[in-house]
């Protein structure tokens, strides 16, 4: 056996054990709510916007402490081990390992799968820096006092994901990148609504402190089993200005062709079934997010392909 052979078979388990925590995230995808690279799109876009939800994925379950149990993480991301439960600590290691994808070669195998999609098309930190600057912010910020506070983390947390679709399909215009943001915006708000109680153990609240006064919510009437009438008609106004979001960047849909199209559709349908999911649950959502059905999700596909709302 030559030395290089012996590396080369050394190897191979560390190889494997730094992709299982990439795999694990990756494998994340089948649970959300809208496609992320659904199988009618062309091979090259599928590889790419997968790179992209991997990037989106991590950052996400290191804001949220969900990251796979014994640190592998942190660790490929050179955090020290007394530090691998701060989530301040491994978002600057991930935003340091991130600009390598732009000048070097990063550490972390998720990363090191976002490069040639970076190169490929020629993407700039910008979107990828607003995600992490988002999950900062979610460590900092657990509260929004107004509307106008909601919607500009939602900038940081929602509208860069939207960008880079447009980015990889090749079809970004200024106009496109408007209503982009606007179902992009929908959408994380959307997900809030689903997941309040999800979020409030994590001590967030999502809906904004003037809408709670408004409708006479206090913090305690989220922490209930069920959803009493003054949080249902919260939750009803606050749909109805994620449908309102929704509405303002259908048009994204009709300005593309082909299996974009269809993609985009599927964006705008996942939240509209989202929605109807919320009502058909009289707008309770403490007990558990709704889930919109299959067949509900299908029916709106061809809603939205066909312009009506």
């Amino acid at each position: 056996m030559t030395g290089t052979e012996g590396a080369r078979t050394e190897s191979a388990p560390q190889a494997k054990s730094e992709e299982a925590p990439a795999r694990a995230t990756l494998d994340k995808a089948a649970d959300e709510n809208f496609p992320v690279a659904p199988f009618f799109l062309p091979r090259a876009w599928r590889d790419d916007l997968m790179a992209v939800y991997g990037f989106a994925r991590l950052v996400d379950d290191i804001g949220d402490g969900d990251l796979a149990p014994g640190g592998a993480d942190a660790r490929l991301l050179g955090v020290a081990p007394d530090a691998a439960e701060d989530k301040l600590a491994v978002l600057d290691a991930f935003e340091g390992d991130l600009r390598k994808v732009f000048d070097s070669t990063p550490r972390h195998p998720l990363l090191r799968r976002l490069q040639p999609t970076v190169r490929r098309h020629g993407l700039t930190p910008e979107p990828f820096l607003g995600l992490i600057a988002a999950n900062r912010q979610d460590q900092l910020v657990t509260r929004y006092e107004t509307y106008d506070d909601l919607l500009a983390y939602c900038e940081l947390s929602a509208n860069p994901v939207g960008r880079l679709v447009l980015a990889i399909t090749g079809t970004a215009t200024p106009e496109r990148i408007r209503l982009s943001d606007a179902v992009c915006t929908a959408l994380q708000i959307v997900e809030h609504l689903q997941d309040v109680t999800e979020d409030l153990g994590r001590d967030r609240v999502y809906l904004p402190a003037e809408d709670m006064k408004r409708f006479h919510v206090q913090e305690e009437d989220l922490r209930a089993p069920t959803a009493g009438a003054s949080v249902r008609a919260l939750v009803a106004y606050e749909a109805e200005r994620a449908r309102g979001l929704l509405n303002e960047g259908t048009p994204l849909v009709g300005s593309v062709h082909g299996r974009l199209k269809l993609l985009l559709a599927g964006f705008v349908a996942g939240g509209r079934a989202a929605i109807h999911a919320i009502a058909a649950a009289e707008y309770d959502v403490l007990p558990g997010p709704p889930k919109p059905a299959k067949l509900r999700l299908l029916r709106q596909v061809g809603a939205t392909l066909r312009g009506e709302g």
